[in-house]
């Protein structure tokens, strides 16, 4: 073998080797993003989840909004991404405990049982005003002392959360999306498709409570979203009880 062939011999190994270890690194890196995304929504290999679906506020039982079915899109495809499987039922039919599978609950408490029910237990520092009579206040979200209105189209508000029981890892998450309207549903759902790695990061993959803002919706449907807070620790602890009122007194004449 001359001195010509010996060089293309080690130069092909030498390409296949280099070949070889890349594919396995970036073979590696992947597997590693994967199941940190699997850790972060709690959906190893082969796994169920719940995506629980709302109805339309005033609706019938079965009228699913449209920007509703699209946020439903969006969780979709990150459980199909996990390698996991999604079971999609109905918020009143929607009746086990909590952590046995990972859950996506999507839709306020006037349109969802379920989501009233996650609020009530698990975030006692939150408070929606599901009153239909229209008003300033209708839809507003109380959290702690504070109040954000709801301004249709313009300044709309949604509550993003992962809420763990425990430490246990065996524990699965449950992901809320409690929007003032359909489409800060989805615009909270494309906010934690973008930004999971993020949040996972952020938060240790723990309990987190949003409040996110969607910015001029009429023109930009959910792609503009502001984060307003980080409200866990309000929107766990319980409400501020309202001062009583003053009595007035007058001095007998």
């Amino acid at each position: 073998m001359n001195d010509d062939v010996r060089n293309i011999v080690l130069g092909v190994v030498a390409a296949g080797l280099s070949a070889a270890l890349g594919w396995l690194t970036r073979t590696y890196l992947w597997k590693r993003k994967l199941r940190r995304k699997q850790a972060f929504f709690g959906l190893p290999d082969n796994s169920e989840s719940l995506l629980v679906v709302n109805r339309e506020a005033g609706g019938p039982e079965l009228t699913v909004m449209r920007h509703d079915v699209f946020a439903l899109l969006e969780l979709s495809a990150l459980i199909k991404d996990c390698g996991a499987h999604a079971q999609v039922i109905a918020h009143d039919t929607a009746q086990q405990g909590f952590g046995e599978r990972t859950e996506f609950c999507v839709g306020g408490p006037s349109s969802n049982r379920r989501m009233a029910a996650h609020l009530h237990s698990l975030l006692p520092g939150i408070r929606v005003n599901v009153d239909p009579e229209p008003g300033p206040d209708r839809g507003a979200f109380q959290i702690g002392s504070e109040r954000y209105r709801l301004e249709s189209g313009k300044s709309e508000y949604v509550i993003l959360a992962r809420l763990v029981a425990g430490q246990d890892r065996a524990t699965r998450p449950v992901f809320l999306f409690c929007g003032q309207r359909a489409i800060t549903n989805q615009a909270a759902t494309r906010y934690l498709a973008r930004n999971h790695e993020r949040l996972a990061r952020k938060h240790s993959n723990g309990s987190f409570v949003l409040l996110l803002k969607v910015v001029n919706s009429q023109a930009y449907g959910p792609d503009v979203v502001e984060v307003v807070a980080d409200v866990t620790r309000a929107a766990q602890s319980p409400l501020p009880t309202p001062a009583p009122p003053r009595s007035s007194h007058r001095a007998a004449s």
